[in-house]
Parts: C-alpha cells; structure tokens; sequence
C-alpha cells in the first residue's frame, strides 16, 4: 500500500481540520496539505520526468515543507532520501550520490558551489526561493500510485559512529509494521494531538510522521527549525497534547530547562525517547521534574524504532522491588517482532545471558542499499544482528550492555561500558560519561572514562567506583573534557574518543 493514500483518506474525511502548523500559526489544512503533495508530485513527475522507484534526496532543516516533500515523493511511488541537515556538505554529496537521486530539495543551495552541480547531475530545488512555491501550482488531485508491500519507500542512511555510512532500504510493509507496533505497544495517537518536530525530520522525529497523519493529528514545526528547550516548553503550553520523538541528549537539556525557569509542562502529553542510551539517574531526574509523560522506544535505522518499548507507567514505576532495574531497561519487544540473544554462532542463549540482540519480524529492513556484503553479514535467515550486546530478564525486559564492537576484554573479562558509564553518572558533578577499551601489554584492555564534569578527581571518581562495582571493571584512566564528540544526532562518537587515546 501507498503510504500517501493515509494522507488522502485523512483530507478526503477531514479536509478543513489543521493540519501543518509553523509554531502556532496554521499553514495547511489537511486538504491544502493534500494538494500541496499532489501538486509537487505532478512536478517531478511530467516536468522532470521521475518515475516510480526514484529517490529523491531531502537535505533540508525542519520545516513543514518537508511533509510536504515526503508525500509528494510518495504519491509518484518514489523513494525518499532524508539526510541529517547538520551534516557537511561533503558528507550530504556522497549520499546524493550513493542513493542515485533524481532531484534533491534543499535549503542550503548557497552551500553548493559550481564544480559540485556538476558532480550531482540533478535538479536542485531550493525551498528557500519564491519558485518552490510555484510548484504547488500543478495538479492537485492526483491519486498515489500503486506500490506493492515490498517496494522500497524510505532510503536512511546511518550515522557512521562505527564506520561508514550505509543506506538502509525501508518498505512500505516496514513502515506500516512501525505504524502497527507504535499503537500497540508504544502509546496511543488521536486527532487532538500535535506531533512536535524539533528533533531531526531526517530521523526518528520524521519518520514517525506518519502515524500522526494517519490518524489526522496537527504537525507543527517549531519555527527555529531547531530544538531549543525554551522554545519547546513555551509552544507545546499554546498547542497542548504535544508528542515529541527526543534522544536522550535533547531530553536531559529540556529537563533542565523545565527545572531552570520553573516552566509548566502541561501541555506536553509524550515524550519518546531512544536513538541513545538514557541513563537511570538521568530519567529518574527527568519523571521527578516532568511527571509521568516519558516513554522509551529501542529501534534502529534497520529495525525503525519497532525493537522494543517501555511504557510510561513502567517508566514511572517507584513501588515494584526490582523497578530501578526495570528502568534501566528498554523495556519488552513490541509485539510485531521476535527478539533474541544469540551468540556468535547464532545459538539462542537463556535468560540472562549476555549476547549480540537480534531481532525478526515485518519491520525489518529490506537490506543495504548496493552493498550485499554487508546485507549477508547483517541479515542470517531474516534475522537482524544488530550489533548490540544485551540479556533478556526473567519478566521479558530487554538490558542493553552495549555495542559489541565497543566491549572491553580485559584481563579475560568481559566489561560492558554501558554499566561502568551507568555508575560513573550517579557519582556528583558529573554531567557525562563514555567508557572505551586501550590497548594495555598486561591485561589485552584497560577501561579509560572520558568524563565531562566539575570539581571532581580521579581519586574521587575511583572511590566512587570501587563501592559500586568490581574492581576489575573500574576505569584505570580518567581523561577529563569540556565536551564529548557527537554526531549530529546527539549519538557519542566513540570512535573520535579511541582516536583520543
């Protein structure tokens, strides 16, 4: 099924309702929103001559004129190819370039310069310039192409933290089973709501789009274009019954916005967060501040948000025995998957045991965009191997340990960086943890901890760990920064601390 026909059901039963808002201010209702992708879709379609199948790159900053692409893309059959608009404009090439896109939308034109239209051999339309809103005067009703379950419609590229970016080909079946468990097991979506986009579009944040259009709920883009905690907290108080698809990173720095200025947060009804791990003192801060109004989603870009989820009142839990456990896990596979803990030969490990996360079921991608080697290496028998280490408690609940790439042998054991950097941040004045393996002659690794904080010391941090943990998994170094490398989704670039050392 065509994804837009959601979109055209909706303005065919509710063509008057909001439906794309800039702040507070309405831009469309759902049957301009209609038009609007009709009428763009008509453009790529007979003026440059697109076809199903093609993918069209959107290297744009948040903006409603994004949803508007995306369905414009969808209704010709076409592919999307979102990319992160933080990005360097060398980075935003190669994708163009890898994905094979026809056309690109961007509102970094300026960014571009003469050599660089050459090398991209595509139209290039800017939604800064008065002409990208000529485009919605083509037709306007047009009806979404046929497309088969299995049709490639989403081309998202990963972020690289552990090596080179690789294009991860979504269906429109996967996206509909990211619909399906969302509502199942996620939360609960309805008309009265408005989705808040302020973190990336080219992500999670964007991908989630379509629930709320399916279910014909307001899009609002904040208009900075950005997340600005401030600007956050006072729009979602105007607009009321705000969700939002947050990384951690962007929930702590709204929690402490909310804690600074003392500001309601009232009208904001959920907030998802996933995409990085959040760690327990830091949503036991945030439910203390903000109330029961978190939920936590553990996906990837070749499982989209669709692994496993933990529900608010699980989130909020403080009378169960075991609930700070139960916190610091992500929670129970969503029902549209089958997760298991497999070892490196693919056997099914018990309950408990520590192994690589693997997951099956409709959601799953599709594969690598032109790269089989990786696809065969990822992909065993239609299962994912997601590259991250967890175990799986007694009760179902999902306990990541961390990547498998980034597990530390030392001494013959195995440390897994997510409990050391667990501990770390329960200890005062530090603000953020990252824990990698170094190359040590005697014990194969040693644990160093990259640490951004205050007024703190190694002699206080390794008292501090000594009382928590064993000491075999205690950091041997402390290497103290202003900051940690991200990516420009909040992800810690740990590769960038390994170079460090």
């Amino acid at each position: 099924m065509n994804l837009a026909n959601w979109l055209v059901d909706i303005a065919d039963k509710h063509p008057q309702k909001e439906a794309l808002l800039k702040g507070e201010c309405c831009s469309a209702d759902y049957a301009t929103f209609r038009a609007r992708s009709s009428s763009i879709s008509d453009y790529l379609e007979n003026i440059l001559e697109l076809k199903k199948g093609d993918r069209v790159a959107i290297f744009l900053a948040n903006s409603t004129e994004y949803l508007e692409i995306i369905y414009a893309v969808w209704f010709l059959g076409g592919v999307v190819v979102p990319i992160n608009s933080k990005l360097h404009i060398d980075e935003a090439l190669w994708i163009i370039n890898d994905s094979g896109s026809k056309a690109l939308f961007t509102d970094k034109k300026s960014m571009f310069n003469g050599q660089e239209y050459t090398q991209l051999k595509i139209t290039v339309i800017s939604t800064t310039e008065k002409s990208f809103f000529k485009l919605y005067s083509f037709s306007s009703n047009r009806s979404p192409v046929k497309i088969s379950k299995n049709d490639l419609v989403w081309l998202f590229y990963t972020s690289g933290t552990t090596g080179s970016p690789k294009g991860v080909m979504l269906s429109s079946k996967n996206l509909q089973a990211m619909v399906d468990g969302y509502l199942s097991d996620v939360d609960s979506v309805s008309s009265s709501d408005t989705a808040l986009y302020s973190a990336p579009m080219s992500h999670g944040a964007g991908l989630y789009n379509v629930i709320f259009v399916k279910l014909g709920a307001r899009h609002s883009v904040p208009v900075s274009g950005r997340f600005d905690p401030l600007e956050v907290l006072k729009l979602s108080l105007k607009l009321k019954s705000v969700c939002m698809f947050l990384a951690p990173t962007m929930v702590n720095r709204l929690v402490r916005q909310a804690e600074k200025s003392m500001s309601s947060t009232e009208g904001i009804r959920t907030i998802i967060y996933g995409g990085g791990p959040m760690y327990l003192a830091d949503i036991i801060h945030a439910v203390k501040i903000m109330g029961p109004r978190f939920v936590q989603i553990f996906g990837q870009g070749e499982c989209p948000m669709a692994i496993s989820a933990l529900k608010r009142d699980e989130i909020s839990d403080r009378e169960s025995w075991n609930w700070r456990e139960r916190v610091s896990s992500v929670g129970r596979k969503q029902s549209v998957v089958d997760v298991a803990i497999k070892d490196p030969n693919g056997n099914v490990l018990p309950v408990n045991h520590i192994g690589e996360i693997c997951v099956y079921g409709a959601p799953v991608m599709l594969g690598y965009w032109n790269n089989p080697t990786a696809t065969e290496s990822t992909l065993i028998d239609g299962w994912l191997k997601t590259g991250d280490l967890g175990r799986i408690d007694s009760n179902g609940y999902i306990m990541l340990e961390g990547r498998s790439k980034d597990l530390i042998i030392s001494g013959g054991s195995n440390i897994y960086p997510r409990e050391v950097e667990d501990v770390l941040l329960q200890c005062p004045n530090v603000f953020e943890a990252s824990v990698v393996g170094k190359i040590d002659p005697e014990w194969g690794e040693i644990v160093v901890a990259f640490i951004v904080g205050t007024e703190i010391t190694f002699d206080d941090l390794d008292l501090f760990c000594i009382e928590k943990i064993s000491r075999f998994k205690r950091p041997r170094e402390y290497i103290f920064l202003d900051s940690l490398p991200k990516n420009n989704y909040g992800k810690i670039l740990k590769k960038e601390l390994r170079n460090l050392l």
